[in-house]
């Protein structure tokens, strides 16, 4: 399997890593696709030895079985539904972006169309078996509050507009607390899990998120809470902040390995 990459932060070289070692069995990387120049990607590509590219169109052209999109909201608008016309299976990290109804559908329609898997993985939590099951059933609501340290929230620009000190939190700050449709778009790198149990389940306007500030916290911890016909589920995700990127969590890097792993093979537990 040879896999293109859009991005060159830290699930791009988690996945080269993997393939350097020989942890996905037979997988190389194709190319990683960057921005521009000042890219990551280029070296990162150039450590691993291999192509750099800052055109979608490049990065086809190097023939890639599967594209990983662990870049941007910006980046799955920018080139999610070439990827798909190309037939070639997307796998979308920055599942956020698909809050934005009239991208969804037309990647939805594109993958439709073309005979390509659109392919939005677990991230950061997990537990969306059971939601489904729960949402087959009748599901009447679902809730995520997504507590993190506060340095994970620096540097957003809904944060910031809130005028919270982040350096000198006593205890938890809420910073938002609504739907996820209007939530998910003030953190385009925080809470994309918010938008995958969104997708799973009941909606972007029925999902209910909480988003905290907690300088208690070492880890990224999520609590996830469901109820319907069949019970309530009550999950609670402790993730271990990247140690390159606080604001995610090291279970979501190694969520984009899970799913190449479920690409190259014919049998599936769970999800």
């Amino acid at each position: 399997m040879r896999i293109g990459i859009i991005g060159g932060g830290v699930i791009g070289r988690l996945i080269l890593e993997h393939v350097a070692s020989g942890a996905l069995d037979g997988g190389a990387v194709a190319g990683i696709l960057g921005r521009g120049g000042s890219s990551r990607g280029r070296p990162l590509g150039a450590q691993f030895g291999v192509p750099f590219v800052t055109s979608l169109e490049r990065l086809l052209a190097l023939a890639p079985d599967v594209v990983v999109e662990a870049a941007s909201h910006e980046a799955v608008r920018q080139h999610g539904a070439a990827v798909l016309a190309a037939g070639l299976p997307l796998i979308v990290l920055s599942g956020g972006a698909l809050a934005d109804d009239a991208l969804r559908e037309t990647l939805e329609r594109t993958a439709r169309a073309h005979g390509a898997l659109l392919y939005v993985p677990s991230g950061g939590i997990g537990g969306l078996d059971a939601l489904k099951a729960v949402c087959a059933a009748g599901a009447d609501a679902v809730e995520i509050a997504v507590t993190k340290p506060p340095a994970a929230w620096k540097g957003i620009a809904y944060v910031e507009r809130l005028g919270v000190d982040l350096d000198r939190l006593s205890g938890p700050a809420t910073l938002f607390d609504g739907s996820a449709r209007e939530g998910v778009p003030h953190f385009p790198a925080n809470v994309n899990i918010a938008a995958v149990l969104s997708l799973a389940g009941i909606g972007f306007d029925r999902t209910r998120l909480k988003v905290v500030a907690d300088p208690a916290l070492a880890f990224n911890t999520h609590f996830i809470e469901i109820r319907g016909r069949t019970g309530k589920i009550s999950l609670k995700f402790e993730s271990v902040p990247s140690p390159d990127n606080p604001k995610t969590a090291l279970l979501a890097c190694f969520s984009a390995l899970a799913a190449l792993k479920a690409l190259a093979t014919p049998v599936r537990y769970g999800t």
